[in-house]
């Protein structure tokens, strides 16, 4: 049986599109290398047609279906033990940009940092923006409803997609791909695909919304004495800038105190190091704010100055470095985007990735240290966050890489979101590794009907199977 699937799906793709053996290696595992698949063989399909006819042919030898992008899932999303893995590296085609109706018709394997570059030609922008958009799709940024850094102005990857193109598990064609704004024809199937890991069909294209590209940033480092003091400067920088703020991240002492340790070529930007660093960035589009001055400067950068002069003068900002060229700027954002680096060359790791409401976080933060402290004294705790969202991405490094342990750990955790009214699972995804956190608590009748909608849409359960639902 497995000869005769992959005697048809060589007939039908091409044998340079069939990868079995060893030419599986590159795509066997993600960011974090917690879990190593073994899929009966790699498949790269180069059209929706194909990926239909790949997926008929599946459902008739009953072979499971994992879907992959750029591999960089945090949870164990790629994982599968002789299903067929189907890579959308090759549906990467930009069909259309509209740039009268702001949108972009994008295959699934488009890369992002591909997608930014195609807006920016048009002076537009593509607003999903985090570290790893230079090897993330469009596709597996959609199955997991990714986040990033600009969410506090831009919203999640669901907030930018207007339409959608999804192969069923049976080989169907599901054609959402219009750009409405507004549609009440019934149920918002679109929205049910987006962050639903591939367990219910495999999302081929997709049409994207692009915002008037910024035209100047204005980004500082500030030293903050507190995490509620921050959330005042937040709420004070929209104020003032008329909700300019892009980006807003909070990298606490442990986060700081960790990258001096893996990358002590970086530097820090304060002495002594403060409890509470954060990166904030506005973005501007009025030629108001992006004209330079007769001195050279800009509005923009000179609104960002002035506030903050002003927030010193009241005390919710102890220091201030203003980025005052491109260089300064990256730099200051490497700082950020180092997270995934810094946390996965240490080991073992429990990753965590967890959204409260925005004055919950330093409860979360503070009940959480505590007990794990008084759990397990030799564990260390580092956090960053995007701040502006609620979303905290929480690593802990426990002394030994016990299973039981590690448990017990996310345990405590989800104990204390769950007081604070936040969700176990912010922008990563569930996959493998967060199963126990939906067991324990997503509601039951949320569980129920999510396993209904499974079983209508996949009754056979193949479509990457025994991930999200527990």
């Amino acid at each position: 049986m497995t000869q005769a699937l992959l005697t048809d799906l060589i007939a039908c793709l091409g044998a340079p599109h069939v990868l079995t053996g060893a030419d599986r290696a590159p795509y066997l595992t993600d960011w974090t290398g917690a879990y190593v698949a073994d899929p009966l063989a790699v498949v790269r399909p180069g059209s929706t047609a194909e990926v239909a006819e790949v997926l008929r042919l599946a459902a008739q030898r009953g072979v499971a279906v994992v879907p992959a992008a750029g591999r960089t899932g945090l949870v164990g999303g790629l994982m599968t033990r002789g299903g067929l893995m189907v890579s959308v590296e090759r549906l990467n085609r930009i069909r259309d940009i509209r740039p009268e109706a702001r949108v972009a018709v994008v295959e699934a394997g488009v890369i992002l940092s591909r997608l930014h570059e195609a807006a920016a030609a048009l002076d537009l922008y593509f607003p999903l923006w985090f570290g790893a958009r230079g090897s993330a799709m469009v596709g597996g940024a959609l199955s997991t409803n990714a986040g990033g850094s600009n969410v506090l102005r831009y919203g999640s990857t669901r907030s930018l997609c207007l339409g959608l193109e999804v192969v069923l598990a049976d080989g169907r064609v599901l054609n959402l791909m219009n750009a409405l704004h507004k549609d009440n024809s019934g149920y918002a199937l679109k929205d049910m695909f987006i962050g639903a890991e591939g367990t219910l069909g495999i999302i081929t294209a997709a049409v994207m919304k692009l915002v008037p590209a910024p035209r100047a940033h204005a980004t500082a480092t500030l030293a903050v004495r507190s995490l509620p003091e921050a959330l005042v400067l937040l709420n004070r920088l929209q104020q003032a800038t008329g909700g300019l703020v892009e980006a807003f991240e909070y990298m606490p002492a442990s986060y700081m105190r960790r990258l001096s340790e893996a990358r002590p070529d970086i530097g820090e930007p304060f002495t002594p190091r403060p409890d509470v660093t954060i990166l904030v960035e506005l973005g501007a589009t009025a030629t108001r704010d992006t004209t330079p001055l007769p001195d050279g400067s800009l509005p923009l950068t000179d609104l960002l100055e002035t506030t903050l002069s002003d927030l010193m003068e009241d005390g919710l900002v102890l220091d201030a470095q203003i980025a005052r060229n491109e260089s300064q700027r990256a730099a200051m954002w490497q700082r950020r985007e180092l997270a995934a680096e810094i946390t996965f060359a240490r080991r073992p790791f429990i990753d965590t990735d967890v959204a409260v409401p925005l004055d919950a976080v330093a409860p979360l933060m503070e009940g959480f240290e505590a007990r794990l402290q008084a759990f397990e004294p030799a564990a260390e705790m580092m956090a960053v966050a995007h701040l502006g969202d609620g979303n905290v991405h929480l690593t802990v490094f426990p002394p030994t890489a016990d299973p039981e342990q590690a448990d017990r750990i996310v345990e405590m955790l989800e104990e204390e979101v769950q007081r604070l009214g936040g969700t176990f699972s912010a922008e990563h995804g569930v996959g493998l590794s967060k199963r126990n956190s939906m067991r324990r608590r997503k509601d039951p009748v949320a569980l129920a009907v999510m396993a209904q909608i499974k079983q209508a849409l996949d009754p056979d359960n193949r479509m990457n199977p025994g991930k999200v639902l527990p």
